[in-house]
This record gives C-alpha cells, structure tokens and sequence, in this order.
C-alpha cells in the first residue's frame, strides 16, 4: 500500500489523541487522587480490608495496574498472531479500544470504599484495553510510513496525545473544582471526578471512530484459509524463529525492558508519590501532571531532533542518564517546588523516550514482513511484563517498607541495567545508531 499518505497519518496519530486521555485522566491524575480520597481510613492511613485481607489502598493500586499489564502480555502474542493471518487488525484494535472506554465508564459507578472490588476491576478492565489496543496500533507505523519518517510520526502520535489528554482534564477539572457551575452541590467531592470517568470513556470512542474510519482494515489483502487459531499460532512461530537470529533486536528489547520498567512506574505511580509521600493537596498535583504533559510535548519533537543528529541509540543512553538522576533525587525532595521541578525534568525526557523506543524498534524489524502485528507483540510483551516487574516490585517495596522512597532507588538501579545493555549495542546501522 502507498505510505506517507497524510489523511491516513494524520487518523494514527488522532488515536493517541483519543486514548491518551485514560492514562493521564485515568492513571496519573484524577482517579489515583479521589481512589486515594476514598481509600483513606478516619486515622489518615490508607490500609483497607479487601477480600478478607488488610492491605495497603496504594499498592493494591500498583498491583492492579500490574495485572492489567500481565493480562495483556498473555493475550496479545496469540491475538496479534491472528490478526496478522486473518488481516484483521483494525477489529482486534477496535474490540480493545471499546473495552477500555467502557471500563473507564464503569468507574462512574465507584462512589465508596465499600465498592473497591467495582473500582479495581473497572480499572483493570480499562487497563487491559488500553494496552491491548495500542499493540495492534503500534503495529501500523511500518505499514502507514516509510521509515525515515518514523521518529517524526511517532513523536507527533504522543504529542497530539499530550495535547488531546489535557485538554478533557483541563475540562474536567472545571467541573471537579467549580460543580456550582453545572448544578452540583459545593461540597460534593465525588459527582466531578465520576463525571470525568465518564468523559474519559466517551472521548476515547468518539475520536477513535476517525482512526478507525481512515487506517486501512486488511492492507496487504490477506486471505485466510482454514483455521485462524492454528495458522495464527504456526505465523507467530514463524515471526520467532525470523527473530532468534537478530542481535541488535534483541539487546535492544533486553535494554527496553529494563529502563521501560523504570520510565513507566514513574509514569504511573509518580501521583501517589506526591500524594503519600509530600502530602501535596489535589490542585498541586493536578497542576505539576499538566506541567508534566506540557513539557512532554516538546520533549518528543526535541528527542526526535536530537536522534536526527547523534542517532537513536545515543539518544536513548542520554535519556536513560537523565531518569538515573531523577530517581536518586526523588528519594531526597521534601517539598512541593522540589517535585515541580522533578516533574518538569520528568516531562522532558517522557514523551522522547517513549516515542524514540517505539520507532527504534519499528527501525529494526525486517522491511519486508507482513506480520507486523506479530513482530510488534514482541515488543508489546516486553513492555508489559516490564512494567508489572516494575509496578509490583514498586508496590511491594512500599508495602514491606513503608516508603515510596525507597521504591525510587530500586527504580534507578533497572535504569542503569538498561543503560549498561544500549551502550553495548553496536552503532552499524545509520537510521537508529
């Protein structure tokens, strides 16, 4: 199919412009903010009894973000498998995507503690559409552009993201913060944010119908004949055997493991360190996430830049360097300015990283494949089960220690695993070295 079409280009990148808004609104700041609102006991603490068992409110959120995760990595090696036989990715992205706004909807019916069991599987669901869908969307980059596009494709998919997630927060929290405003009483603390869950889910599936709408359903006109599960399986087999020879593939899923487990336990639990840790009030944490999305939009064209001039690899390492630092100071801050500026630091280097690993990979899968879906949930594999080592081990440390703090040291020492891994990987290649 002809690539580099700007309609078609333009409906990918609107996905990340729909879907984005879960995990700002969803993940980092409304719904960590009033989970820990109803979460916490009369002694100020955040223990609840849950299934029979006391446990900590904010891991029990950490290890529900894990298994959303673990779910997906499960799922989506057979599933893209499928896809890929069958040609229909577009309807295995779509399934996903209105999983997940559905399940941002069903945290409209959270309203207390005493429905926690209704919240965490709401969120999970929501999480398991959210990652599920963006394997099968990843997997178009190859497809939609050629690949001396793909750092500037990719930056722009996370920036219109950035931009698309805070403009419904910004909304959001006109209704959270002014309910006056839309008829609900002052000190009603729970109608805004379940409002913005039910938001969430709705913008998620309305601008996914432009994507949907646009990206070409079966682009490589593939025929299936006989059974998708057992071809699916015979293809993913295939995709395996093509990668097991790939050295530079496979040190860098090694380094993405490891620093992919740092950048997205920050990404998802940085709102609870603020909250437990700092005691910031909600407007302060609501504040430095917008500066944090902001700051992310310049910091993924700046990435994609400086990748054009140094190589996507060198970029990599020097981003890598930038997150070792801010986890050591995260274990220092002590005031509200302190995380500001760690948050802006954050914002920066978040959307680069994110955008130049998903390029870089698409760089080094073969050219003339037609399983890129397949190809991709390798890649998705990776991420996911990184972050539930990364979540979990997070969660945990809070648990046995007490402190979040500590969590962030154990978060530096897999960035510098990583780093240790991209420095190895030799710079033959002039599109990603």
């Amino acid at each position: 199919m002809e690539k580099n079409v700007p309609r078609v280009t333009r409906a990918w990148c609107v996905y990340d412009w729909a879907n984005s808004v879960f995990s700002l609104v969803i993940i980092s700041t409304v719904f960590p903010i009033y989970y820990g609102a109803l979460t916490k006991s009369p002694d100020g603490t955040d223990w609840v009894m849950f299934l029979g068992w006391k446990a900590k409110a904010s891991a029990l959120f950490s290890y529900t973000v894990s298994a959303s995760f673990l779910l997906t990595a499960l799922l989506s090696p057979f599933l893209t498998a499928i896809a890929d036989y069958s040609g229909r990715k577009k309807r295995f992205m779509q399934a996903f995507c209105y999983l997940g706004a559905t399940g941002c909807m069903v945290l409209f019916f959270f309203t207390s503690a005493n429905e926690l069991l209704l919240g965490l599987i709401a969120f999970l669901l929501a999480g398991v559409g959210y990652n599920g869908s963006l394997v099968f969307y990843n997997a178009y980059l190859p497809e939609i552009a050629t690949e001396d596009q793909y750092d500037r494709l990719s930056a722009r998919g996370f920036a219109m993201g950035y931009i698309g997630s805070v403009i419904l927060l910004v909304a959001n929290l006109v209704v959270i913060l002014k309910p006056m405003w839309f008829g609900i009483a002052p000190d009603d603390t729970v109608t805004g944010p379940r409002i913005s869950f039910l938001t969430t889910g709705l913008w998620w599936i309305l601008f996914a119908q432009y994507t949907f709408y646009h990206l070409p359903n079966n682009p490589y006109h593939r025929r299936p004949q006989g059974s998708w599960i057992f071809n699916g399986f015979r293809e993913l087999k295939n995709v395996w055997h093509a990668a097991l020879p790939r050295r530079v593939l496979k040190q860098f899923l090694l380094a993405f493991f490891f620093y992919n487990m740092g950048v997205q336990t920050i990404m998802y639990l940085a709102t609870l360190f603020g909250d437990k840790e700092l005691h910031l009030a909600a407007e302060e944490l609501i504040v430095t996430i917008l500066l944090l999305q902001i700051l992310a939009i310049a910091g993924a064209y700046g990435f994609a830049w400086l990748s054009d001039r140094i190589g996507n690899i060198a970029t990599l390492s020097w981003a890598v360097v930038i997150w070792v630092v801010v986890c050591v100071a995260a274990y220092f801050i002590t005031t509200a300015y302190q995380f500001y500026a760690l948050a802006s630091a954050v914002g920066l280097i978040m959307g680069g990283i994110q955008a130049l690993s998903r390029a870089t990979y698409a760089k080094l899968i073969p050219e003339n494949t037609l399983d890129h879906a397949s190809w991709f949930s390798f890649y998705d594999v990776v991420d996911k089960v990184s972050i539930v080592l990364g979540t979990f081990s997070y969660g945990l440390i809070d648990q046995l220690t007490g402190s979040m703090r500590n969590s962030a040291l154990v978060i530096g020492l897999f960035f510098l695993v990583g780093l240790s891994v991209l420095l190895r990987i030799p710079r033959w290649k002039k599109t990603y070295a």
